[in-house]
């Protein structure tokens, strides 16, 4: 999969996909989705005031991926915090999560769209996937979470983890996923330097 991003001029990016990439974008997309979970019911208050001030989880995700995603913003990450440390993350994830949670969401989701949008196109298979400069800062966000999220499932902390996945034998299981982790950083790295082109 060696697609990559390129710049468009007056801003934004196009990356060239086919029909399998652009399955494999949206499923990890849907997938991040289900792992965030859902947003505001209908039964969430249509006072904005009331919005901002709700309050959001105190405890940090058990879910390793999640935890990922959502860290907590006091203390060392594999470590054990001191009492105040843990109080501080505690408010600070109370009122920052829902916010973030909902940011996440709309990142994939916009990803989940514009691939709908592209394969939705008479019958091709595949197609040159154009964003505006808007939507390169939601699929770059996306993107990282993505990344983030396989990083967890693969147990890669550092540096040396992953350069141990590159050695995977083709008969371990975890090597589809450390494909798609590799190509995912391509697409990441190519989407910055479109943007900063």
């Amino acid at each position: 999969m060696a697609g990559h991003f390129e710049p468009l001029p007056g801003g934004g990016a196009a990356v060239a996909l086919d029909e399998i990439e652009i399955s494999i974008l949206r499923s990890l997309a849907v997938q991040l989705l289900e792992l965030i979970g859902p947003g505001e019911g209908e039964d969430a208050s249509e006072d904005p005031l009331a919005r901002l001030f709700a309050e959001g989880p105190s405890e940090p995700p058990a879910d390793p991926a999640l935890a990922r995603l959502f860290p907590d913003a006091y203390g060392t990450p594999g470590e054990e915090q001191d009492p105040r440390e843990r109080a501080h993350a505690a408010e600070f994830r109370r009122y920052t999560e829902n916010d973030l949670r909902a940011r996440k969401r709309e990142d994939a989701l916009g990803v989940v769209r514009s691939l709908d949008g592209l394969s939705g196109s008479a019958g091709e298979r595949g197609g040159v996937l154009r964003l505006a400069p808007e939507d390169c800062g939601r699929w770059l966000g996306a993107l990282n979470d993505l990344r983030l999220t396989i990083a967890a499932r693969l147990e890669i902390r550092g540096e040396d983890d992953s350069d141990a996945l590159y050695r995977l034998p083709d008969e371990d299981p975890r090597k589809p996923m450390v494909m798609a982790y590799l190509w995912l950083g391509g697409l990441q790295e190519t989407l910055v330097e479109a943007m900063t082109a």
